[in-house]
């Protein structure tokens, strides 16, 4: 009995103790939060690779799992819907009459491209706002959190307003530089439209981005699900309204699609705005207190943020010159493409949420100095994704062509597209840990080698081998994908392979130990 009241004792001041902290805030407690802070005894060997760690006392399976889900469950409700919104924009525009459906479904796709290459540097950025605020957290340190936080937010909306300027004014030749030469004027015209009105709403979109990645640091993803969750069913009520003219509103086809993307953007911006007003929570955002500068802070995020900036470059150049090649194949051809993508995307929900899982859970664990916790949750997140990996691929191998009509009911469209959801379907248990382990990386802040892996994957496993195969050996579509599949085992080859040599536990940020 005494031990255990000198064990609740020092949990309870733990928190306390830790510099900055004026109040802890509401925060999602996990199994973290009861255990001690490491020490320097803890640090492993430099030269030490990963082995499996024991289970520390007080901590079992079940807790892990439960920190798994708490944390991914709204998160992956959250992207799911955010894609299935993704998916009605094109399954709306799709079904337009005659061959404006399958334009649209071309100039949504395009259009697409150069909005990501956009975003490149606010995503990046991102990645060091999340990293930074899980290791803040880790510490209890609720001050230098929020400090991050703020720097985050006013640096984004900077960026944003400059490539806001940048969409709008270059959008004809950011378009006809993207889309090649096999795209047809019609949809062409269609992806300016859609483009320009989707850069009007860029500014609400990346704060709101910039909110959504500070609150999984903190391991928050209910207020992600609550104000994305509105945003999807706004845009998918304008969505019929505004392409099909119902109710009296006009019929605006593709330019109505991006119109009710924005608005449903603006509406997640306004309610994520409300959602960190409150002092109560861990991150806040309050227009009364005092800006403070903290170059440490800064320093940090923009050095993580980097080499996540220039892998996401190297992503967005070879997906040029991806699409480039597929759209030479022309609109038939690349629309069963963007179908396929945009399915293919929806499979990766389940990844991507169980690695924000892994990003939160390392950052947190490496905060706190408990490298071993770090490794631990990585094992068991992989495992989680690993399972579900295996049901997403059944659906997409037995269901393929069922979920490829809903889009368009052209017989190629459906034939060639359920063919290669069969392929994706089969990558899907090898790729669940890549993505894991590379959120894994993200939130220890080791995105340098992700940034070399993006390279040679992208750049010279993708696009060269799709315009080996379309081009020179003339395998049309069917190519293009055998390079995606290419891309996708070497790349989780190269990440893991990071991971087990044990670097990241060794990545250091400015102004810590």
């Amino acid at each position: 009995m005494e031990q255990e009241k000198e064990i609740i004792e020092e949990r309870k001041e733990v928190p306390q103790a830790e510099a900055g902290t004026r109040r802890r805030g509401k925060i999602v407690r996990t199994s973290l939060d009861n255990l001690p802070n490491g020490t320097d005894k803890d640090i492993p060997d430099v030269n030490s690779k990963i082995t499996h760690s024991p289970l520390p006392e007080g901590v079992n399976s079940g807790a892990l799992y439960g920190d798994i889900f708490r944390i991914a469950g709204p998160s992956f409700i959250e992207l799911v819907l955010t894609q299935l919104t993704s998916m009605a924009d094109q399954i709306m525009v799709g079904q337009l009459p005659g061959t404006m459906g399958v334009a649209a479904l071309s100039a949504v796709g395009i259009s697409m491209q150069p909005k990501f290459l956009l975003m490149t540097m606010i995503m990046a950025l991102n990645v060091g706002a999340t990293a930074m605020v899980a290791r803040f957290r880790g510490r209890g340190d609720q001050k230098r959190a929020n400090i991050a936080f703020r720097q985050s937010l006013i640096l984004n909306i900077l960026l944003a307003a400059i490539m806001t300027v940048i969409g709008v004014v270059f959008a004809v030749p950011l378009l006809r530089f993207m889309g090649g030469k096999g795209i047809s004027p019609e949809a062409f015209q269609y992806a300016v439209d859609y483009l320009k009105i989707q850069m009007y709403g860029f500014i609400p979109l990346c704060m709101t981005v910039t909110v959504t990645a500070v609150l999984r640091g903190i391991g928050d993803t209910k207020k992600p699900l609550y104000y994305n969750t509105i945003s999807n069913v706004v845009n998918v009520i304008f969505n019929y309204l505004l392409i099909y003219g119902k109710f009296g509103f006009p019929m605006l086809g593709v330019i109505g699609a991006s119109i009710a993307t924005v608005i449903g953007q603006t509406v997640a911006f306004v309610i994520s705005m409300l959602s960190v007003a409150n002092k109560d929570h861990f991150v806040y955002l309050s227009l009364k207190e005092k800006f403070k500068f903290d170059m440490d802070i800064f320093s940090n995020v923009v050095s993580i943020g980097i080499p996540s900036m220039i892998e996401q470059m190297f992503m967005r150049a070879g997906m040029i010159i991806f699409t480039r090649t597929v759209t030479s194949l022309g609109d038939i051809n690349y629309a069963t493409h963007m179908v396929c993508m945009n399915i293919q995307s929806l499979s990766f929900m389940t990844g991507q949420s169980i690695a924000n899982a892994s990003t939160t859970l390392m950052g947190q664990s490496l905060g706190k100095k408990r490298y071993d916790m770090a490794e631990i949750y990585i094992r068991y997140t992989r495992r989680v994704a690993f399972v579900l990996s295996l049901f997403v691929g059944a659906l997409l191998i037995f269901g393929g062509r069922t979920i490829v009509s809903l889009y368009n009911k052209t017989p190629e469209i459906i034939h060639m597209g359920g063919n290669i959801l069969i392929a994706v379907g089969l990558v899907q248990p090898v790729q669940s840990s890549q993505f894991v382990v590379s959120g894994g990386l993200r939130g220890a802040g080791d995105t340098k080698f992700t940034a070399f892996v993006m390279f040679i994957t992208i750049i010279l496993v993708r696009s060269g081998l799709a315009v080996l195969l379309v081009n020179v050996l003339h395998l049309g579509l069917w190519g293009a994908w055998y390079a995606i599949m290419a891309d996708q085992l070497v790349r989780t080859v190269l990440i893991i392979y990071r991971y087990n040599t044990g670097k990241w536990r060794f990545t250091k940020l400015r102004g810590q130990e």
